[in-house]
């Protein structure tokens, strides 16, 4: 995954977090079919086993995937955190800081948060000036707190797009939501 080919949106992943009686397949295969094309497999207290089976699921509904922590058969590519010392497609990072430092150690992307109070982690933060979206050598994804309402503001302060769980993970319309969030982000 290059610059050119990166998403303006990427969806985090929680079944946790899902209206009672709605599955994981179920709401990314909504999205997909709302527009969403790349989706962050998070689910990290599955063992290797069970999150492999749920990634091709996933990736049978046509979503690229990218997983976290640890690799998945049929990913694209992993998500490690900011201090990871191994290669990897995308960093997690808090501080322009550790962007820098993703930039140096070549990967392709960050996410940049919080930005915004995050429903998905309460109390998670202070929420980063928004200035430190921008003017970084790699793309920024803004991710905290980021829902519908805000996206525009996000790309304003220069990221590349926006990273959003709990605004499409909680939602009893996780379809709408992905409409409204690519509408913004094009």
């Amino acid at each position: 995954m290059n610059h050119v080919s990166l998403p303006r949106l990427l969806v985090l992943t929680d079944r946790r977090q899902l209206p009672r009686g709605r599955g994981l397949a179920e709401t990314v295969g909504a999205c997909i079919a709302a527009g969403l094309s790349h989706v962050v497999l998070r689910e990290l207290d599955l063992a290797d086993g069970p999150r492999a089976e749920l990634a091709a699921r996933l990736t049978k509904l046509g979503a690229t995937l990218i997983a976290a922590h640890r690799k998945v058969p049929g990913a694209i590519g992993v998500q490690l955190p900011a201090g990871a010392t191994v290669p990897s497609l995308g960093r997690s990072c808090h501080s322009p800081a550790e962007v820098a430092a993703a930039a140096n150690a070549g990967v392709g992307y960050v996410t940049l948060g919080p930005v915004g109070t995050s429903k998905s982690k309460p109390g998670y933060g202070p929420p980063l000036d928004r200035a430190a979206l921008g003017g970084h050598p790699i793309p920024v994804y803004a991710l905290g707190g980021v829902d519908p309402d805000n996206a525009a503001e996000m790309l304003d302060a220069g990221a590349h797009g926006v990273a959003v769980m709990g605004a499409v993970m909680a939602s009893s319309e996780p379809q709408a939501v992905v409409r409204d969030l690519l509408a913004v982000t094009g």
